[in-house]
């Protein structure tokens, strides 16, 4: 129960930031953001203190854990792949405008619209 007031009252929080950018319309827009900024840090420093703050900073610890042991490919790879992928659209482009090409004058031809 107690975790869901936290919620609400970090909601409330980040209403409260957006009121205030609105409330403050007469002052500074760096102010005004300021506002903003401070509603949603202090609401996510509330969120962090329920269970479920707790279970999303520690998946998102895990994700960044995940993310260290990902094998990235090389400069040279990645320009290589890129090349392979451009050369196959390259040449998935002038076949299917040749197939194209080709169903068109054959229907041209079969409705009698073709030069003969």
């Amino acid at each position: 129960m107690v975790d869901k007031i936290k919620i609400v009252f970090a909601a409330l929080l980040v209403a409260a930031g957006i009121a205030a950018f609105y409330y403050l319309s007469e002052k500074a827009m760096i102010l005004r953001v300021g506002a903003v900024l401070g509603g949603m840090a202090a609401a996510t420093l509330l969120f962090l203190t329920t269970e479920m703050g707790r279970q999303f900073k520690t998946y998102t610890q895990d994700s960044v854990d995940e993310v260290r042991k990902v094998v990235w490919p090389t400069r040279k790879e990645t320009l290589q792949t890129t090349a392979i992928v451009f050369a196959f659209v390259a040449i998935m482009a002038l076949f299917l405008w040749l197939v194209d090409g080709s169903l068109l004058w054959t229907m041209k031809k079969l409705i009698g619209r073709g030069e003969v």
